[in-house]
């Protein structure tokens, strides 16, 4: 039976101003902080903080013209098995794409009203080099944003100048918010847009690290990419056309240092939670749910899967997957205050095995590089240290190198997407005759010294070689 219950804003929007200017319109900010802003605005008040969102890169045009065409409003669903929940969200109020208008981004970003600036532009956005932890000044992009009087092209670009711009005015600087699945997110902009801008001004810089706030903050929807199918569900179920509508899972968390400068909006209305420190909530997401991902996602390949609902159901990958958690990921967190760890362990299993989210394989695949050092690689450097549990965590490393040979196991193609393609691919085929070879790039530091990880690594890179993937996780779980 067709849904026809479709909830809109009850809140006028005309008239709303822009509080927050934010990078990185994509189904996650639409389903996560635009959803909490549009919650906020149906309580009443807070008319201040509507969304501008910016687009930088090629593909936002899209996003862009989407949005103009529907008014910036566009559909959420909250999909469960056995209905949907949707919304018509209203909070993005203007976008502005700006390879076509850099200058009115820039004043965007110089207007007193604009109080947020936040982000989410992927945790390979902000520059850092995974192997050093420092800011690459020598990606083509960004230099070319160093060069005086340039026009900006990146990010780092765009806000570095919008605070010059309010320091020159005698304005005070916005906040910056990181809404990035990055542990420390807050810490790891101040480092990036703090780096660039002494590059670019050391003056400057000074001024951004006395006076400029970032948050840390956590951050947690399962949110798969818009299908083509979604669009047309949409139109079926409720008569709207929405050329780009998001679906997502019932569960929802954010987690925020209450650090701003400017006021903020009364964000604890709508259930987010502002704490004086975020690490403890952001270490369990980050090691419990996004590195269970990796867990799921080249195993899961490897094995046949296409669907994360199918492998979390599998039981051999919940099994798989609990004694990681259990056993290796959580002797490395700090208590976390209000979260009983065995229900947060379970409901995850139970998000992952959800049907109705439709989540794919290859969406956990993409950008293994930018993923796996944040996620994973800390957990093994913490259990090394302290003398324990490391294989389930050294396995997601190996199935990653193993899938990273683009090709499975019935010699079919695996289209590997990651930034570092092009660096990494070359050491995975060599690994078949140097089963090490995938571990000396850059990005996992000095773990290749760590004998206990290269033996347990070598090992069961071999399996997957000899035996499998399948095999080798039955093994690994004997």
């Amino acid at each position: 039976m067709t849904q026809t219950t479709l909830s809109r804003p009850s809140y006028d929007r005309t008239g709303l101003a822009t509080g927050i200017v934010h990078f990185g319109v994509g189904g996650f900010h639409r389903a996560h902080q635009a959803m909490y802003l549009d919650r906020l605005l149906e309580r009443g008040g807070s008319r201040e903080w509507a969304i501008c969102g910016v687009g930088v890169l090629p593909g936002d045009r899209a996003m862009r013209d989407v949005l103009v065409l529907q008014d910036f409003e566009y559909t959420l669903s909250v999909v469960r098995p056995d209905r949907w929940e949707t919304r018509m969200i209203g909070s993005i109020v203007d976008y502005l794409y700006a390879p076509d208008d850099p200058e009115a981004v820039l004043e965007r970003l110089a207007d007193p009203a604009t109080r947020i600036v936040s982000l989410t532009i992927t945790e390979g956005g902000y520059g850092i080099d995974p192997g050093t932890g420092e800011f690459d000044a020598g990606d083509p992009a960004i230099a070319a944003d160093l060069v005086p009087g340039a026009r900006p092209g990146t990010v780092f670009g765009f806000v570095v100048e919008g605070l010059a711009r309010r320091r020159a005015r005698g304005l005070p600087p916005f906040t910056v918010m990181s809404c990035d699945n990055i542990e420390g997110n807050g810490t790891v902009a101040r480092r990036a847009f703090g780096s660039f801008a002494r590059l670019r001004d050391p003056g400057l810089g000074e001024w951004i690290e006395r006076h400029v706030r970032f948050p840390n903050s956590m951050v947690d929807r399962i949110t798969p990419a818009t299908s083509a199918e979604a669009s047309i569900e949409i139109k079926r179920r409720y008569g709207v056309q929405d050329w780009w509508p998001v679906l997502t899972e019932p569960f929802t968390q954010w987690v925020l240092e209450d650090s701003f400068g400017l006021g903020r909006p009364a964000l604890e209305e709508v259930g987010v939670q502002l704490v004086d420190d975020v690490a403890p909530y952001e270490s369990m997401k980050l090691r419990l749910l996004n590195a269970s991902h990796q867990a799921l996602a080249y195993f899961g390949h490897l094995c046949g899967y296409r669907m994360v609902d199918e492998a979390a159901a599998d039981p051999l990958f919940e099994r798989f997957l609990l004694r990681y958690m259990v056993d290796e990921a959580t002797p490395t967190l700090r208590p976390v205050p209000g979260v009983d760890l065995g229900d947060y362990r379970r409901t995850l299993l139970e998000r992952f095995a959800n049907p109705a989210i439709g989540d794919t394989i290859a969406r956990l695949c993409a950008e293994s590089s930018d993923r796996i050092p944040k996620w994973v690689l800390p957990v093994i450097r913490e259990q090394l240290a302290s003398g324990g549990e490391i294989r389930c965590a050294t396995a997601i490393v190996a199935s990653w190198a193993r899938y990273a040979e683009g090709v499975d196991e019935h010699g079919d193609p695996i289209e590997v997407v990651d930034r570092l393609r092009e660096r990494l691919q070359p050491l995975a085929h060599r690994q078949r005759t140097d089963p090490t070879a995938f571990l000396t790039d850059d990005i996992f530091g000095d773990l290749i010294d760590h004998p206990r990880f290269v033996d347990t690594y070598t090992e069961i890179l071999e399996s997957l070689h000899a035996k499998g993937s399948r095999a080798t996780l039955a093994a690994l779980l004997e």
